[in-house]
């Protein structure tokens, strides 16, 4: 192992070595994790980061030995104080899960025990792990509850997993991880689901916690902003590989891997609303094959013959700073001359201002058609009750307001954004406008699409609106049919909604709808469980797409999407609009995407809409309170590129 890889402090906490993890497949064997080294010292956050399927949450699995059956770790050590858990008894190595090792999984919805309480969950680490037993163990489970933000944790530790919302579900994830407060933290996309006031809580309680016990944290995400607000150290890996790691501040001023340098690039942000982002061509590659040179060649601008030669070593550049790459010289000699390939230099910075215009553009073609065939969507006094039923009979006793009275309306060809905290109803709002609530919850209020009533159309009527307006649900685990092949899951809608395309046209826009969200054509014969967390959304957004809707519901499309694949998902979103004059109702807790995307946001809170109104005024000129503090919990930093 070299200097680089190693804590300054000497003997590292956590010491990975040459970890080597494989995969059985039914396409061979997939060398999931290849020769990775690290350290993490106590007290140290260190962000691990890459595209999904480059190998991050299968490094986490391996390092608690819970890799799936078809898993194995075929060479390496992976030292925790000095004792190398690959060999440690399975008896034993249980007493390092949960006590020494806590893990937020990325998955909350499979994660937690469908049958069991919220609190008993968290009881049960407790009582495993500690010496609390009882009413004692149950108020340590309400209080870390309380901890991680859960509304009324008295109430709801007697809550099953499905009467929460997504967001709800990871902080309760959260809590069954540090209930037991381990020295050791592995947090899998632990913010994925969580608005960005919670979100901001939850890290700051991270670094509280980090500074009362010295606990290591190992942080797994794709969010940039969250990584440059906590991690100490950072490692990007791609395709199974860590192919640059450094010190954050270095990482962040003058990242030199040309993978990292276009992740930058892709970012979102309101300067860059109107043009295209800098999505990486093509996939990450299938780790099934043997590799002869480099992995990230064919998707690199600066590709040359000799990246191919040999697979390039990682070398320190500086102390600290390791990057795989034999190019790097010659990149930077080409620069320094104004030629060679298009890799941008880049430069991070604090402080991102809000105080940003969006550039000036001509109208497209796409959207004169939009201004011509406005009013496409209107809203009005929408509320959405559930009821609450008690007793034998289940009578209804009262009522949860949920949507409480929003109003709004939507152009074609616009994107209205719609923001705000978890369960203050804004997916509520949407699966209220597709009739996904019939039955279960008073829906009343005014709402049209193209002229049409959505709300009270009969059975024929919605099935032929449903061309017209179609849904993206944030959660791709429950939405995706598990014994149906992604082919025979796009060709579902196809079949329903399309029943003009014949057997070769529907496959043919099957193979088109995979290309367009970045995914190989072989992923049409495979079913949703061999993907991962942002694939599947990927698949979930192709699925959506494949009737070509004029109304698009986006309830948070790319929070699961590593940077460039978010980059290729707006490119995407972006010219349907522009082509086809669709519009938008994007619901995310993802500003970034807001600023680059929505030309209209409402705020909601409570489930009303607390402020509304162009884009730009509200997020540069918040006058809500409420938006305010949104938009002061939002990581953020300045991505200048040359």
């Amino acid at each position: 192992m070299s200097a680089f890889d190693r804590s300054p402090g000497g003997q590292a906490m956590l010491d990975v070595r040459h970890l080597d993890v494989m995969l059985d497949s039914d396409h061979g064997i997939v060398h999931a994790v290849d020769a990775l080294s690290l350290a993490i010292d106590r007290g140290q956050t260190f962000a691990l980061v890459g595209e999904s399927g480059c190998g991050k949450s299968m490094t986490a699995l391996a390092l608690l030995r819970l890799l799936p059956d078809a898993g194995r770790i075929e060479r390496g050590e992976t030292l925790l104080d000095g004792v190398d858990l690959n060999r440690l008894p399975e008896r034993d190595m249980r007493a390092v899960r949960g006590r020494k090792i806590g893990i937020i999984f990325q998955e909350p919805a499979t994660s937690l025990n469908p049958v069991m309480r919220v609190g008993d969950q968290i009881v049960e680490t407790i009582v495993t792990h500690t010496s609390l037993r009882g009413a004692a163990a149950k108020s340590k489970a309400v209080e870390w509850l309380r901890r991680v933000g859960i509304p009324e944790p008295e109430r709801r530790v007697d809550d099953y997993p499905f009467q929460l919302s997504g967001g709800q579900k990871q902080r309760v994830m959260i809590a069954i991880a540090l209930a037991a407060e381990p020295e050791l933290l592995i947090a899998d996309e632990p913010t994925t689901a969580l608005d960005v006031t919670i979100q901001a809580q939850i890290l700051d309680l991270l670094r509280d916690l980090q500074t009362q016990l010295g606990m290591a944290m190992m942080l797994i995400t794709h969010d940039l902003g969250i990584v440059r607000r906590m991690a100490h150290h950072v490692a990007l890996m791609y395709a199974g590989q860590i192919v640059e790691s450094a010190p954050a501040e270095a990482f962040f001023q003058r990242p030199r891997h040309p993978y990292a340098r276009l992740l930058f690039s892709a970012l979102p942000s309101m300067a860059r609303r109107g043009m295209h982002l800098a999505a990486i061509p093509g996939t990450v590659p299938a780790l099934n094959q043997a590799f002869r040179g480099c992995r990230f060649a064919q998707r690199c601008p600066a590709h040359a013959a000799e990246c191919d030669a040999a697979p390039p070593a990682l070398v320190e550049e500086a102390p600290g700073h390791a990057v795989r790459c034999v190019r790097l010289a010659a990149i930077d000699a080409a620069k320094a001359e104004h030629r060679g390939p298009d890799l941008p230099s880049v430069h991070v910075a604090d402080g991102a201002s809000r105080q940003v215009h969006a550039p000036g553009r001509v109208p497209d073609a796409g959207e004169e058609r939009a201004a011509a065939g406005a009013g496409l969507l209107r809203v009005s006094d929408l509320k959405v009750h559930f009821p609450i039923r008690k007793g034998v009979l289940r009578r209804t006793v009262g009522w949860v307001k949920a949507v409480d009275g929003v109003s709004l309306s939507l152009d074609a060809g616009k994107t209205l954004a719609l923001v705000g905290e978890s369960g203050c109803g804004k997916t509520t709002t949407g699966k209220a406008l597709l009739r996904l609530l019939d039955g279960t919850a008073a829906v009343t209020g005014e709402a049209s699409l193209l002229g049409q009533d959505l709300l009270r159309a009969g059975r024929r009527q919605i099935k032929r609106l449903r061309r017209d307006i179609q849904i993206i649900f944030q959660d791709p685990f429950a939405s995706l049919n598990p014994r149906m092949r992604v082919g025979e899951i796009l060709d579902e809608g196809l079949l329903s909604l399309r029943p003009d395309l014949d057997d070769a046209a529907r496959q043919a826009a099957t193979l088109r709808l995979l290309d367009q969200v970045g995914l190989r054509p072989d992923a049409r014969d495979r079913y949703p469980h061999e993907f991962s967390g942002g694939q599947r959304q990927r698949i979930a957004i192709a699925r959506a797409l494949a009737v070509e809707p004029k109304l698009l519901v986006c309830d948070e499309p790319t929070s699961a999407l590593d940077v460039s694949v978010q980059a290729q998902i707006l490119n995407l979103l972006h010219a349907l609009q522009r082509d086809m004059g669709i519009a938008y109702l994007f619901i995310t807790h993802n500003f970034g995407v807001v600023e680059y995307l929505a030309d209209d946001v409402a705020v909601m809170q409570g489930g009303r809409i607390v402020e509304s109104g162009p884009a730009e005024r509200v997020l540069t000129r918040p006058e809500h309170d409420y938006t305010r503090r949104l938009l002061d919990a939002v990581p953020r930093f300045d991505v200048e590129t040359a």
